[in-house]
C-alpha cells in the first residue's frame, strides 16, 4: 500500500512520484548489481569519494584508506579499539548499533509505530509466527536507523543465549526518512533478518531490516545470511547453547539500513526519545523491578 499524497489541485507529490519510480524499478536485481559492483576492486577509488561525501570520519576506522580491498569493505570497517564503550551492568541495555532513534514505546494491541499516525503490526514483522508475536504482544520497541555514515556492523543489546533465527523474504524499499514517511508497513514488508535471544530481560527480538542497494545482512554465530534467491522463510536453530556477552558484534549490514528490538517486558524502561542519535555501547534503556507501561 502506497501513502498518497495529492495536493489542492490534484497532483501527486515528490514522495507520491518518487514513490512510483521505485515500484517499477527491479530494486532486487539493482541490489545485487550494486552489491557486487561494491565488492569488486573497481570501487576502490570510490572509498574516498564515499567518506566525503556522507562526512564519515575516518579516523575511527580500524584500518588505512588503501588497506580496504573494495568499496563493501570500507562500508562493514570495524572501528579502533576502545572507540565504542560498552555501557556496564547486567540490567542496563545497551545499542546495538549506531544510528538515530526512529521510534520506540510500548506495544499497544500487537502494533509498532512506524511513523507518526502509521503502525504495522508485531505479527508481520516477525513473519507471521504467532507464538513468536505472543511474545512480544504487551512489550516494549525500539528502532533505530542506521545512515550510510554510520558503523554497520551489530552488537548484543546485554548478556544472552541465542534460541534461533529466522530470514523473512519480503521486497526492498528504502528504509530512510522518506521510506518510512511513504511506505505503509515498510519494516514488515522489506526482508529482514530476525535473531531471537534469551536474557535477563526475557526474549528479545533483534531484527535486522534489510533495505534497497543492502548487499546483504549476516550473522556472525552461523552460516546464515538473507538471500534473494529464498522465497521462503527459513528458520534456524542453534545445535547447541550459544552465549553472548553484551557488546559483542553478531553480524553486520553491507550498505545501510534499521535495527528493531523488541522486548518481552514493560519492565525495559527505555531512555531515549525519537530523533536522538545514540552510539553502539551506549546505555538506551534498563530492566525496572516492576512493570512500567510508560516507558
Amino acid at each position: 500500500m502506497i501513502m498518497t499524497n495529492i495536493d489542492c489541485e490534484g497532483k501527486l507529490t515528490l514522495d507520491e512520484i518518487t514513490l512510483l519510480i521505485l515500484k517499477i524499478l527491479p530494486r532486487k536485481a539493482l541490489s545485487r548489481l550494486v552489491g557486487a559492483l561494491a565488492r569488486s576492486s573497481l570501487s576502490k577509488p570510490l572509498i574516498a569519494v564515499f567518506a566525503k561525501w556522507y562526512t564519515i570520519d575516518v579516523q575511527e576506522a580500524e584500518l588505512e584508506f588503501a588497506q580496504y580491498t573494495d568499496l563493501t569493505a570500507f562500508f562493514v570497517r570495524r572501528l579502533r579499539p576502545g572507540l565504542r564503550p560498552i555501557a556496564p551492568g547486567a540490567t542496563v541495555l545497551t545499542s546495538p548499533v549506531d544510528g538515530i532513534i526512529s521510534e520506540s514505546g510500548p506495544i499497544v494491541d500487537g502494533k509498532l509505530i512506524q511513523a507518526k499516525g502509521v503502525f504495522y503490526s508485531v505479527l508481520e514483522l516477525l513473519g507471521n509466527d504467532q507464538a513468536a508475536a505472543d511474545t512480544f504482544s504487551d512489550g516494549i520497541f525500539v528502532t533505530i536507523y542506521l545512515s550510510p555514515q554510520d558503523y554497520h556492523r551489530i552488537h548484543v543489546p546485554l548478556d544472552a543465549k541465542i534460541q534461533g533465527a529466522s530470514y523473512v523474504p519480503g521486497t526492498l524499499f528504502p528504509v530512510n526518512p522518506f521510506g518510512v514517511r511513504a511506505v505503509q508497513g515498510l519494516f514488515a514488508r522489506n526482508e529482514r533478518l530476525i535473531t531471537y535471544l534469551e536474557s535477563v530481560a526475557g526474549v528479545v527480538a533483534l531484527v535486522k531490516v534489510g533495505a534497497i542497494i543492502v548487499g546483504s545482512i549476516k550473522v556472525n554465530y552461523a552460516e546464515f545470511a538473507t538471500s534473494r534467491s529464498v522465497s521462503k522463510i527459513t528458520r534456524w536453530a542453534p545445535k547447541q547453547q550459544l552465549s553472548v556477552v553484551k557488546g559483542e558484534e553478531i553480524g553486520h549490514f553491507e550498505f545501510g539500513s534499521t535495527v528493531i528490538l523488541l522486548f518481552q517486558h514493560q519492565r525495559v524502561k527505555l531512555q531515549v526519545v525519537a530523533g536522538e542519535r545514540v552510539r553502539c555501547g551506549q546505555a538506551i534503556g534498563r530492566l525496572c523491578d516492576t512493570p512500567n507501561p510508560t516507558s
